[in-house]
């Protein structure tokens, strides 16, 4: 009895301590399978929270970003506001029963209209509204006739009908795609809709002309609601922003320029070019970017100018016809200015560099006509900005006389840009070959006076003893001839030179392109000095035609300035 109890509680303890390490009877460790579970849920934990933590940054960032973006142009949240408000109206006048009580069903034209017509500026809702308009009149007018004709028609009607639809949108989908027909495209696409749905729907209630009188209605009641509130609402105007986007352009291409020349003066070098400038895309240098963006606003300027057109006078732009296509041309004349400082932009990327001492040696004019070309600029972008002529004088005295001086210079210093000594062994040798060819003129003279002076005294015996020293003199001349015609042939082979005087041939045409490197920065800053008088020109044509006011004089500015008490008593001075 005592042994089977022994035995029992000897079982037992076995059991517990197999348990407690881990083992079971067929010798296998569940420890790794208990912590393999743990790590797995641990794992998924992990996951799910770091999910959690990540979708949580990225919604905090993208409120910051829109933050950001309502911050930096309140104009966009007012866009969204006037957008919410159009369509609360739209809903509003809709659930007005009695007006509109028919038209329950054919509300959602009216929904739509708002949502495809309202736009950023007023300029845009314009077009798309006249767009819509067209599009809408002509496929119900057309609609209307060919349903009537599908009715007379009988058991064809339903082939009519389709026949119609298929013409329609091969005419639409065909002319759209004419160039003169580009800013209308938004007109077939309404065309082709209203047409479809006149025809389908009203085939299926045989009520032709209520669909397409209510459809017109609502779009009508739609696309006034979007002009009343974009227009008396915080307006939005496309010619403002075009006006704005010339300014900039100004201003860009001064910075870009300033830029330009104070780096290349300084020497600056790029450890590693970036990939975006190398590829065009959009950097954060401020240097490329204030080009690139003058380069890259072409597309920009045209769909402002088609919506500018549009708009109804405001503001300073009091006329009905103002000339917002000078804008753009005042605008490509900047552009073509902006094409030369990318190219100087280009000679600080390059490879081949011009040595600092060269360029300290033309330091002063090319920082002096860097300075007076960004002032013109900065004047010119005033001068837009304000809406005011230019002043009595030339404006580019200052910068012209600059890229003169810089011409005077590089014409006194044109020994900097070339290989000196190069240039100083090839005029020693045109002068030593202009030498020796008045030495042979001046032989040929003298032969030929002697022939002359034998004939006519007929001394054939001078002539006998003179022979051998004619012959001698002719075999002199011929073999100096020939030497030289040789030397003149005789260029230089690298292939029979050695390596050490190959080294040396390349440094001095690797120091003679960086001398011309130089020489094409200073070109480049000279033509875009000379391209300045477009912007002249294409300034005073749009003063002149958008009627700019008269520039402020120095004794105007005083008298503005000066306060009340100043004005009356020089009033009082000047009477006595």
């Amino acid at each position: 009895m005592m042994a089977a109890k022994s035995d029992m509680f000897g079982d037992q303890t076995r059991e517990s301590l197999l348990f407690r390490k881990g083992c079971s009877d067929f010798g296998f460790n569940d420890s790794g399978i208990v912590s393999d579970e743990r790590r797995s849920k641990f794992r998924c934990f992990r996951f799910f929270s770091d999910g959690i933590v990540s979708t949580w940054k990225a919604l905090y960032d993208l409120a910051a970003s829109l933050y950001e973006m309502g911050r930096s142009d309140r104009r966009k949240v007012y866009f969204a506001v006037k957008m919410g408000v159009a369509l609360a109206l739209c809903s509003f006048v809709i659930y007005l029963k009695e007006p509109l009580h028919d038209a329950s069903k054919y509300a959602v034209w009216a929904i739509l209209t708002v949502v495809v017509v309202f736009e950023y500026s007023i300029g845009a809702t314009l077009v798309k509204g006249f767009n819509r308009a067209i599009g809408t009149l002509s496929a119900g007018g057309l609609a209307l006739g060919i349903a009537r004709l599908s009715v007379l028609a009988g058991r064809f009607e339903e082939e009519i009908i389709i026949v119609s639809i298929f013409l329609a949108g091969l005419c639409a989908s065909y002319l759209k795609l004419y160039p003169a027909m580009k800013s209308y495209e938004y007109a077939f696409r309404v065309f082709l809709l209203t047409f479809c749905i006149v025809l389908v729907s009203g085939n299926n209630s045989r009520d032709f002309f209520s669909t397409a009188y209510y459809r017109f209605l609502l779009i009508c009641v739609g696309a006034c609601i979007c002009l009343g509130v974009n227009i008396f609402i915080l307006p939005i105007w496309s010619g403002e922003d075009l006006h704005k986007l010339v300014v900039k352009n100004f201003k860009s291409v001064a910075n870009s320029l300033e830029g330009c020349v104070n780096g290349y003066l300084q020497c600056v070098e790029y450890e590693r070019i970036p990939s975006k400038i190398l590829t065009y895309q959009a950097s954060d240098d401020p240097l490329y970017s204030g080009y690139r963006s003058v380069v890259q606003s072409t597309s920009q300027e045209d769909s402002l100018l088609d919506f500018a057109v549009w708009e109804p006078p405001h503001g300073p732009y009091r006329t009905f016809h103002h000339p917002w296509a000078n804008y753009v041309k005042l605008s490509g004349a900047v552009r073509h200015c902006a094409f030369m400082v990318m190219a100087m932009h280009g000679c600080i990327l390059s490879e081949i560099q011009a040595a600092p001492e060269k360029r300290q040696a033309f330091r002063h004019e090319l920082q002096r006509v860097g300075n007076e070309g960004a002032k013109v600029l900065r004047l010119f972008a005033e001068k837009v900005d304000k809406m005011e002529k230019l002043s009595l004088g030339n404006i580019l005295k200052d910068v012209q006389r600059a890229a003169e001086d810089l011409q005077m210079k590089i014409d006194k210093n044109s020994f900097l840009l070339v290989n000196s000594e190069s240039w100083a062994a090839m005029k020693e040798k045109a002068d030593a070959e202009e030498a020796q060819e008045n030495y042979h003129e001046s032989k040929d003279d003298e032969t030929k006076v002697f022939q002359t002076l034998s004939q006519i005294w007929d001394t054939n015996t001078n002539n006998h003893h003179q022979n051998p020293h004619n012959g001698n003199d002719s075999h002199l001349w011929v073999s100096t001839e020939s030497n030289l015609l040789r030397n003149r042939e005789q260029w230089p082979s690298v292939s029979f030179i050695g390596g050490n005087m190959i080294n040396e041939i390349e440094s001095k045409v690797y120091e003679s392109a960086s001398s011309l490197s130089l020489a094409t920065f200073a070109s480049l800053l000279i033509e875009f000095v000379a391209r300045l008088q477009n912007v002249v020109n294409a300034f005073e044509e749009l003063s002149t035609k958008a009627g700019f006011k008269e520039p402020v004089t120095e004794t105007q500015k005083r008298i503005d300035k000066a306060g009340f008490w100043t004005i009356l008593s020089s009033c009082f001075s000047s009477r006595a």
